[in-house]
């Protein structure tokens, strides 16, 4: 009989992984243009093809959407981190060549092409699957139920009979408790690229079966994306007219600050891009102070330079998890596009973010009643626990010794599909 697939759709990657028996999992190999993967960067692109008829668009995911991308730019529609929309009321949708895309069609046009890189890989009648989901979606306004009713819609779309939703964080730390050779409190610390979930878990094994008391939850809708847009705004808002000025009627105002917020969301420039807001503030160049600012600001965006810019910060802010320094280079914004950043600012502008991250820990181990001393060990995963700042409110708190990482791209997935394993599998499912 087919076992049960583990889907971790994040905001970054994605991985699929199926259940081999009670104590084993694989995940999916997907074959692209792009070459071999085992997991696929949650990407979406579009491109007019001809050959497939008037309207027809060929739609790559993951790294061949990239490749898709770069080799046709203007012509390419590019879409990325798609997770960050599901529990957004604001998002109604998006314009891809004259065709509306909702929510639901983007993420089952995603998970269709995984499926057709799979090949023969995709289990087309596993009885399960368990999907990962964020103990608090990303947004200011986020609605849960909204982002399940979307994911619903698009999977169910995909013929899954039986369709169960997990904790991020209870799958990895299920991961991770295959390795425990005695019952532990597991503190997990899941960090995605839009969100940061915390789950205590109390493990116990009685008679071989591996049981789970699950002690608190808690969690805050930002990431590693948050960190990428704190230093967009400090490197590269600037130098496109964030702060500066147009006149109207006389008076000086200033250039509105909210289309910055969406430029520093380079995931959503492909979306800004086609948004009354945009209009907008092309209509403003004649009226600048700094005209050429908000020239390059419009130029960047027609130009599709969002990814661009993506590359170029994820590559300043992994050099600073390991130097007290690092090189910023973005070609487009000229000399501009050159600086040098310590690690000692990124700190500074990340301090918020970082004070809301605590909270929630702390929130986490209030509610449940665990003391710092209570707990046997902790898991960390994903790429912001390599943050330098992120780590330390760990080694601030626990000894090194309690402290272990690993599969920060498969331990969720993996998790998943072990726990759809399981009998008892309603203990595990988020309420």
């Amino acid at each position: 009989m087919p076992h049960a697939l583990g889907l971790d759709f994040g905001t970054t990657n994605t991985v699929v992984a199926q259940a081999e028996n009670r104590a084993s999992t694989a995940s999916l190999t997907f074959q692209s243009i792009a070459g071999t993967s085992d997991s696929m960067r949650t990407a979406l692109s579009f491109l007019k093809d001809k050959k497939l008829g008037a309207g027809a668009l060929k739609v790559e995911a993951g790294q061949a959407a990239i490749r898709t991308f770069i080799d046709n730019p203007g012509d390419c529609r590019f879409l990325q981190s798609i997770k960050t929309f599901a529990a957004s009321s604001l998002f109604q949708g998006t314009l891809v060549h004259g065709r509306r895309f909702q929510f639901e069609d983007l993420m089952e046009v995603f998970l269709n092409r995984l499926a057709h890189y799979a090949g023969d890989g995709w289990p087309v009648d596993s009885p399960r699957l368990v999907v990962g989901r964020p103990v608090h979606f990303a947004g200011a306004s986020a609605d849960p139920a909204l982002a399940l009713e979307r994911y619903n819609a698009a999977l169910t779309r995909l013929g899954f009979p039986s369709i169960h939703y997990v904790y991020e964080p209870v799958a990895a730390a299920f991961y991770f408790a295959q390795n425990l050779t005695s019952d532990a409190t597991v503190l997990v610390a899941d960090f995605g690229g839009g969100t940061t979930d915390f789950s205590l878990i109390r493990f116990e094994t009685a008679g071989g079966k591996l049981s789970a008391t699950p002690i608190g939850h808690s969690g805050v809708g930002l990431a590693g994306d948050q960190f990428d847009a704190r230093l967009v705004d400090q490197l590269v808002a600037p130098e496109i007219g964030k702060g500066s000025q147009f006149k109207s009627f006389g008076k000086l105002l200033g250039v509105p600050s909210n289309y910055y917020l969406s430029f520093s969301r380079w995931n959503q420039l492909s979306v800004f891009k086609a948004t009354k807001e945009f209009a907008d503030l092309k209509s403003l160049v004649r009226m600048a102070e700094e005209p050429e600012k908000l020239e390059l600001f419009i130029d960047l965006i027609d130009h599709d330079e969002g990814y661009p810019l993506y590359q170029a910060i994820s590559a300043t802010k992994m050099a600073l998890s390991s130097a007290e320094e690092a090189e910023f280079h973005f070609a487009p914004l000229g000399k501009a596009g050159h600086k040098t950043v310590t690690r000692r600012d990124f700190e500074s502008w990340i301090a918020e973010d970082l004070t809301r991250m605590e909270e929630a820990l702390e929130h986490c181990m209030a509610t449940a009643k665990v003391s710092h001393d209570a707990i046997d060990k902790v898991f960390l995963t994903g790429g912001t626990s390599f943050v330098p700042a992120v780590r330390r409110l760990f080694t601030d708190r626990f000894d090194h010794a309690r402290i272990e990482t690993g599969g920060e791209l498969v331990s969720i997935a993996h998790g998943l599909a072990l726990i759809g394993e399981r009998d008892d599998i309603e203990q595990w499912m988020a309420p």
